[in-house]
């Protein structure tokens, strides 16, 4: 009996390793080239990047057993009580739109921008599961998306903030990459891009603060507290990172993933205040504090980095924690109301305008409870 069990166990390692070696879904490797680049970042030691406060990213074994535990204990409320619907929107609408500044939120983290008569996707991740494979996460909350990845049009720029599968999907990489001019990423995230067979003068990587000029607008990769990593053994070795994305008269934010810190002031300092800041709100635990924000932290950054209106993102489409789906959106509306925070939460697919200021906010979560 314990050989057998010996062998099933050497089987499935081996199975394990084939597939993270194997499988391009885990991205590339940095070369002894683009390492030496990277040492020229203050954010990078001993061939990781690091955050600019001292963070712990090592979970212990009691409180690893303990998240475990609790991901997979069955809870009410944990999705929603029925497949959440979307609004729609053609492939016309979106290649021959010239009007004002508009957004479509995708759920969790992705963008379609329209800015300036540029077409714009962050963090395009539009699959099914943010994982490496579908056994290994939880379904997307809704079934479809505003429109087929398929039939998106041209895109003139992707932003992405960092290489978590939430956020950089190796299926939605490869199906868009032939209709992207221009990827944008933080330090180290474009040997992904390139191991998916994008061209390295379509892939410009950018350290916090420094910034680059697109065709009339601004992109400028800014600081985030948080970490990085696709396999076992590549932690830390891509930066992350958030993105202030500026026109002639607009100025947006895109939080990224991270936990509260000050870093949050130093950007509205330095590029504030803001049309709209997109700021993290969901996935949080007292277990990972430092990473991921809780939602009266996400209201603070909203103070912080000086924006007009703010929109929780990185809620509404996976379950990658432990607290019910609706639990970043109501608290996030009962701080934001004590801190006089102006929020916008549309349904997924719903068009915001930029200058219309909109209160885009009828809690259409509370059907789904």
């Amino acid at each position: 009996m314990m050989i057998g069990i010996g062998i099933i166990i050497a089987v499935l390692v081996l199975a394990t390793v084939l597939f993270v070696n194997m499988s391009p879904q885990f991205g590339g490797k940095a070369t002894e080239a683009q390492k030496a680049r990277y040492t020229q970042s203050e954010n990078y030691q001993e061939e990781k990047f690091v955050n600019t406060s001292d963070v712990s990213l090592d979970m212990s074994f009691k409180d690893m057993g303990k998240s475990l535990v609790a991901y997979f204990k069955p809870q009410a409320n944990r999705a929603p009580s029925k497949d959440l619907p979307v609004k729609k929107i053609d492939s016309l609408n979106i290649a021959e739109y010239k009007g004002r500044t508009r957004l479509i939120w995708f759920g969790h983290s992705a963008f379609l921008l329209q800015i300036d008569h540029k077409t714009i996707l962050i963090d395009p991740m539009f699959g099914k599961v943010p994982a490496p494979h579908p056994v290994l996460g939880s379904q997307r909350f809704s079934k479809e998306l505003p429109i087929a990845i398929e039939k998106i049009p041209e895109i003139d720029a992707v932003i992405i903030s960092h290489d978590h599968y939430d956020h950089l999907d190796y299926g939605s990489i490869q199906k868009l990459k032939n209709k992207v001019k221009m990827f944008y990423t933080p330090l180290g995230v474009g040997v992904h891009l390139q191991k998916w067979g994008i061209e390295e003068e379509r892939i410009m990587e950018l350290d916090w603060w420094q910034e680059s000029a697109f065709e009339g607008l601004n992109f400028i990769c800014t600081p985030a507290q948080h970490f990085s990593g696709r396999g076992f053994t590549d932690r830390a070795k891509t930066l992350w990172g958030s993105w202030v994305i500026q026109s002639n008269t607009e100025n947006i934010f895109f939080s990224g993933d991270s936990g509260y810190d000050s870093h949050f002031k130093e950007i509205g300092q330095k590029y504030g205040p803001f049309d709209l800041a997109m700021i993290e709100c969901g996935q949080y635990n007292e277990m990972w504090p430092e990473v991921h924000m809780f939602p009266e932290e996400t209201a603070q950054a909203g103070l912080d980095v000086q924006a007009k209106q703010i929109m929780p993102v990185h809620w509404g489409a996976f379950k990658l924690a432990m607290h019910s789906w609706t639990d970043p959106i109501e608290r996030l509306t009962k701080k934001a109301k004590e801190l006089h925070v102006k929020i916008i939460a549309p349904r997924i697919g719903e068009l915001i305008f930029l200058q219309e200021n909109a209160t885009v906010n009828d809690e259409w979560w509370k059907a789904y409870d």
